[in-house]
């Protein structure tokens, strides 16, 4: 019988293994599915085809393979039964309609910034949704929001060594506490250039009913578009109240010190 337990637990690990493989845009081969997920080809191929008959992936005319319809349905689900997603997703989307740019929903998962759902306004198209997506937390303004309830303690024990992207990244606990500072005492976090050149945003966490951090809301665009030496006033008063809006539909009823994030990073 353990035997058996063991077998089933370790095909379950491989199915999630060739899922996990498909975590970009393009579709793939069973040598690249295989390279990705750490598996032979023939073990590989034997899951592929069972995940087709179950249409978590699906095969193109050339052979290669992309995430299936079951996926697309799970992930639906997935998002309509997370809370800050249903609170946020018409804010947000309200918020891109507004200001004609990037409007982003994050929580913080696995100590990194976790996109629910993202809105782009007619100055921000994107070629890719960027929902379920990570980004680095001391590097992006929505990850600045959800470092608010850390502790300097557990951001170097967790976070360590920061790295960095570009010439403008924080890529030091000192200067990271002096920004998160400055972030908790205005309310909001920028980010210019930190992440990636030509890129920057505004953001804005979101406080549940016993006002934890649990989520952060951003306006982003080019860097010519979003004008922050022009506008940070307006989109950071845009970017407070929506994340204000999403904090009174899951229960935040007054201004209170910022929470502290569970160690585990809850979402």
């Amino acid at each position: 019988m353990a035997g058996e337990q063991q077998a089933t637990n370790q095909s379950v690990e491989r199915a999630a293994a060739v899922l996990a493989a498909f975590s970009d845009t393009r579709a793939l081969r069973v040598a690249d599915v295989a390279n990705r997920a750490g598996l032979g080809q023939s073990t590989t191929s034997r899951m592929l085809a069972t995940l087709e008959a179950l249409a978590y992936v699906e095969r193109d005319a050339a052979g290669t393979y992309r995430l299936g319809a079951a996926v697309i349905e799970l992930s639906a689900a997935a998002l309509n039964q997370h809370p800050v997603f249903r609170a946020g997703r018409q804010p947000v989307q309200d918020l891109a309609g507004r200001t004609g740019l990037g409007a982003n929903l994050s929580v913080l998962r696995d100590w990194s910034v976790f996109y629910l759902a993202n809105f782009e306004g007619p100055d921000a198209p994107r070629a890719a949704t960027l929902a379920g997506r990570h980004n680095p937390l001391h590097a992006t303004g929505m990850g600045k929001c959800l470092l608010l309830g850390s502790t300097p303690e557990q951001r170097r024990d967790v976070l360590g060594e920061l790295q960095s992207f570009t010439r403008h990244t924080i890529a030091a606990h000192d200067p990271l506490d002096d920004e998160l500072d400055r972030t908790r005492e205005r309310g909001y976090a920028t980010e210019i250039e930190e992440l990636a050149f030509g890129r920057a945003c505004v953001a804005a966490p979101v406080h549940d009913a016993d006002g934890l951090v649990v989520a952060a809301v951003s306006i982003s665009g080019s860097l010519s578009v979003i004008d922050l030496a022009r506008r940070e006033r307006e989109l950071s008063v845009q970017a407070i109240e929506t994340a204000d809006a999403i904090s009174v539909t899951l229960g935040y009823t007054s201004p209170a010190e910022v929470g502290t994030v569970p160690p585990a990073g809850r979402s």
